[in-house]
């Protein structure tokens, strides 16, 4: 009985779950990711025209540091780790960075070599100065934090579509066969939450990908052939590509993109917060951002890449309103088993893109949902905050809705302002900075800090006259099950 008492006064974010249901969810979160994890490496793999074997291997070992990184990120140790259902995974953000390097370095092995001694750089420099990063933390109110996130959401949608559309490059790009097979599990993935609740509508999208994949297979949309030629076991060895050298332009540049995965990290670490009803204080965010870039200098030493908070995982956590740490640590071992053994990723890998897509619609429109219920909070009584949230958005979207828009500008406003998630944050804080904090007489724009306002006084003729007329039934909190 004492257990079950001290089991239920614990946040459940801290809480642990049976070993069946864990396995279960953290499988979920893995298939959620995978393809966002496995696609950095692809990429660089490819423009450093790697051998098949080395691609193979890249592609293990991100896994494998995705792994280590979630489980830093979830059980934690000091003041490492927020300690939230954090799921880490490669950052889109470093790539344009980290081709250059390996381009000027002469590709191949001596272009890795350059990649990941800029990376245990900036990682060891991102952990150093995360005490002082986050003392920034006081320009992100409500009106902040609700515009971030819901930008996260926005920029991930379009990661949707085209997982949906077949993946880009695809040469049946945009064919009725994987629209409509994205179609056909976005109709899975719904009708199980609609009629299945409790335990089976937690795995929604688990359940989505599995039918949803036998679905595809007689329209030969799974590739299984990829399974056969895969090793059974691969052990990442430190420096396999051979020891990382240094120059000083690839560390300054990999220094500038740490600074925009740790604004990007602060985002979503903020909006777990939210999402998990246990606000992140100064104190996690740091201890999130030391496990972000020790992970990183980590991944340098055993042949990953950059290592941050995979925002879609967010919207995982808010849909099936299983929040708790240990759940994904779970998802982290099943990452660290899939570096291990390629074959076991080989069987996750063929999980068509299509239906990746289905799913994914539903988890990152979750994500916006969850930062429009944050903005509830704000006062936009006035025009200050609806500024702020409508120039972050703006901002936001350009490189989404435009990728190129950019391209002409140098690349170290590319690296910034390319990610979507990274401008709206700078807008928002430096509107925020100079309409509610710099200044500020008018009393009637909103508070400094854009609480909600106290409710309205309603007459007591008011209360007669919509008493039996209205009836408003409280929105639903994704977060909860």
């Amino acid at each position: 009985m004492n257990d079950v008492a001290e089991t239920q006064a614990k946040h459940p974010v801290d809480q642990t779950m049976p070993a069946p249901q864990s396995v279960m969810y953290g499988l979920q979160h893995v298939l959620s990711m995978y393809a966002g994890v496995v696609a950095v490496p692809l990429i660089v793999a490819g423009a450093l025209k790697l051998s098949e074997s080395d691609t193979i291997y890249v592609v293990s070992a991100a896994l494998f540091c995705a792994g280590l990184g979630t489980l830093l990120q979830t059980i934690g140790f000091w003041r490492v780790g927020a300690r939230q259902p954090i799921v880490q995974g490669t950052s889109f953000v470093a790539v344009s960075t980290m081709l250059s390097v390996g381009a000027t370095a002469g590709g191949g092995h001596k272009g890795l070599q350059a990649i990941y001694g800029a990376l245990i750089v900036a990682g060891v420099f991102g952990f150093l100065i995360a005490p002082v990063f986050t003392r920034l933390l006081h320009f992100f109110p409500e009106v902040v934090t609700g515009s971030v996130i819901t930008m996260i959401g926005l920029s991930l949608i379009p990661v949707g579509v085209q997982w949906a559309a077949g993946g880009v490059g695809a040469k049946d790009f945009g064919s009725g066969k994987n629209l409509g097979m994205a179609l056909v599990t976005f109709v899975i993935v719904v009708l199980i939450y609609r009629f299945l609740p409790g335990f089976f509508g937690r795995i929604a999208i688990l359940l989505g990908l599995i039918v949803g994949t036998v679905i595809s297979m007689p329209f030969g949309m799974a590739d299984l052939g990829a399974i056969s030629h895969a090793k059974t076991f691969q052990l990442p060895t430190p420096f396999h590509f051979g020891t990382p050298t240094f120059t000083v332009s690839a560390v300054i540049s990999m220094v500038v993109v740490m600074l925009v995965i740790m604004t990007e990290a602060t985002a979503d670490v903020l909006a777990l917060g939210q999402v998990c009803e246990k606000p992140a204080d100064r104190d996690t965010v740091t201890a999130g951002l030391r496990a972000d870039t020790m992970a990183t200098a980590v991944a340098g030493v055993f042949n990953g890449f950059s290592l941050s908070a995979f925002a879609q995982n967010v919207g995982l956590v808010a849909i099936t309103g299983i929040r708790s740490r240990f759940v994904v640590a779970v998802g982290g071992l099943i990452l660290v088993l899939l570096g291990l053994f390629p074959v076991l990723g080989a069987v996750i890998a063929a999980v068509p893109l299509a239906v990746l897509g289905g799913a994914g619609l539903v988890l990152f429109g979750t994500v916006a949902a969850s930062g429009i219920r944050t903005l509830r909070e704000v006062d936009f009584s006035g025009n200050a905050n609806i500024v702020i949230v409508a120039s972050a958005l703006g901002f936001g979207l350009a490189p989404i809705v435009e990728p190129t828009v950019y391209d002409k500008m140098p690349i170290w406003f590319q690296t910034i302002f390319g990610s979507g998630i990274t401008s709206a944050a700078i807008v928002a804080v430096l509107l925020n900075v100079m309409f509610n904090i710099l200044g500020r007489h008018d009393e009637e724009e909103g508070p400094v800090f854009s609480h909600a306002p106290a409710p309205a006084t309603i007459s007591d003729t008011d209360e007669e006259r919509l008493s039996g007329r209205l009836s408003v039934s409280p929105v639903a909190n994704p977060s909860r099950s």
